[in-house]
This record gives C-alpha cells, structure tokens and sequence, in this order.
C-alpha cells in the first residue's frame, strides 16, 4: 500500500487537517487506493446491538475485512452487525473475556494489517487512516494514546486515569518502555509480527500485555494520538478493581519473565502465511518510479 510521492508526513498533515468526516474519509481514499496491504479490523462484543449501528458504518469502505468476535452475546449483536455491513466476518467465541475474543478474531484475520477497535463507539474509526499510517511509515505495530498531543478521553473518570498512570509508570521504570498510555485498545499491527505478541491473555490485561511483548520482542512502536469518546449505549463490561489487579499481576508475570528467562530468539519467518506483510515494501513503486524518471533526463 503506497502513500504516493508525498510521503507519511504530508498524508498525516492532511489527515489531521481534515475537520469533516466526508473530507477524511475522502483523504483515505485518495491516498490507500493503490493498496498493495490489505487491512482486517477486529471488533470484540458482547452485547452491542445498540451500539453497533454507531461504529460499523464509519468503517471506511476501503478497509478490506470486517471480523466480529461475538462473545455469548445474548442479544442481537450479530443480527445488527450483518445489518449493518452485510460482508462482515463473524466468529464465535465460547471463552469469556476481551482477549480471548480478540485472539480468537487476530488468527481468523486474513489482512496485512490488523486494527483493533472497540465495539461501544469509543474509538473512531475514522482514525484508522494514521495507525496505517504509521505502520506504513516503518512501524511493526502502532499504539494509540489518548495522553500525547493530539489525544484525549472523555470517558475516564480520576480513579481510572490514576490507575492507568501508575500503570504505565510501571512498564516504563520495568521494561524501560516510553509509553504514555497502556490500558487502551485502539492498536493496529503487521500480522507477521502476531506470533510475537500472542499469549494466553484473556481478559482486559490484553491491551497491557500486547504492550509489554512488543517491547520484548524489540519490535518498532509508534504511539498515535487517538481521541476516547464516551460509551454511547449500555454498561462497559470493564470491573476497574478486579481488572486492574489482573493488569498488574500481568505487569508482574511479564516482569520475571524479561528479567530472568533467557531472552527469546526470532521467530521463524512467517512470510508465507496468505495475511504476512507485503514482499514488496511501502513507497517501492514510488521509488522506482522517481528513478527511471531520473534516468531519462
């Protein structure tokens, strides 16, 4: 997928120029429709009918795969979502929890690219465009953050934002990481670098962990300011204690693990999988344009 011969950064100004939803998604087109990466998005839900209709239709039309993960939703989740965007992908997950859906949804994934993106209308799917972005700009995995410029939540209230900063303040003393924001869900990775971030998560820790391997790993993080907009409908399935100490206790498990387990050699390639990355790299067709116009001067 190419960005043409502007480059990522005159794609992101005119992204973050774009105010109207019409002109975003009309910057997307213009720029991802040479596309030589296809792009799956992954939404986990449990009961989400209603707010459904809210998140499937600001789906671009360019994004390639559309999978649900439907967790023992007891109402019509499904029905609405192939209502909603008729060519979505469902799959059914008997295990509870937030990661197991998502893991469930990342192996059943045939896109490059995958995005992770929430099903109660929090994260926008308008901002797709810059996590490809980054990804394209020599990233492994782009994480969003909703405390770098650019960023921000309108749905956290004091005591989650203090627990989150501790948190992160954890992961980066521990694992010398650099990041902002550790407990949000709008991430969007390589799919061959999914062997490195897999786990046996299957709740909330999910976001955290992903966070940690990826540092583990030595893969390329690009953080991306991303907005949190409130729920629109019903209760978040999040139990701030509880789920806050299985974070922790990740935090931990992960922690011994880096610091004492031999550190894990690359794995083998997984090129030949139908959703690895491209063979030909982002901004080669431009390249090789530029040089034989060169040439014939």
């Amino acid at each position: 997928m190419a960005l043409g011969a502007e480059g990522l950064d005159a794609y992101v100004r005119r992204v973050d120029g774009a105010q109207a939803d019409a002109t975003i998604d009309l910057v997307a087109e213009e720029q991802l429709d040479r596309s030589t990466a296809r792009i799956t998005v992954v939404i986990p839900t449990l009961n989400e009918a209603e707010n459904l209709p809210h998140v499937l239709p600001r789906i671009p039309d360019w994004i390639d795969e559309v999978i649900i993960v439907d967790g023992l939703s007891t109402d019509d989740t499904v029905e609405v979502a192939r209502r909603c965007r008729p060519d979505v992908k469902v799959v059914l997950e008997t295990t509870r929890g937030k990661g197991a859906a998502l893991r469930a949804g990342f192996r059943a994934a045939q896109g490059h690219i995958i995005v992770m993106l929430d099903a109660d209308g929090s994260t926008d799917p308008r901002e797709i465009p810059v996590f490809v972005g980054a990804l394209l700009g020599g990233a492994d995995i782009a994480v969003g953050s909703r405390f770098v410029q650019g960023g921000g939540t309108a749905d956290m209230e004091r005591h989650r934002k203090m627990g989150n900063w501790v948190l992160t303040r954890l992961v980066r003393v521990g694992f010398g990481a650099r990041y902002s924001d550790l407990c949000y869900g709008y991430t969007a990775f390589w799919r061959d670098v999914f062997p490195y971030l897999d786990g046996d998560y299957t709740g909330f820790e999910v976001e955290t962990l992903i966070h940690i391997r990826a540092l583990r790993a030595d893969l390329t993080v690009a953080e991306v300011p991303s907005f949190e907009a409130p729920r629109r409908f019903g209760v978040s399935n999040l139990r701030t204690v509880q789920d806050g100490a299985r974070v922790l206790r990740s935090i931990g498990t992960e922690w011994i693990a880096h610091r004492f387990s031999p550190r894990p050699s690359r794995l083998p390639s997984v090129g030949i999988l139908p959703g690895a990355r491209p063979s030909t790299p982002p901004f080669c067709d431009d390249v090789q344009g530029h040089r034989s116009r060169s040439a014939a001067k």
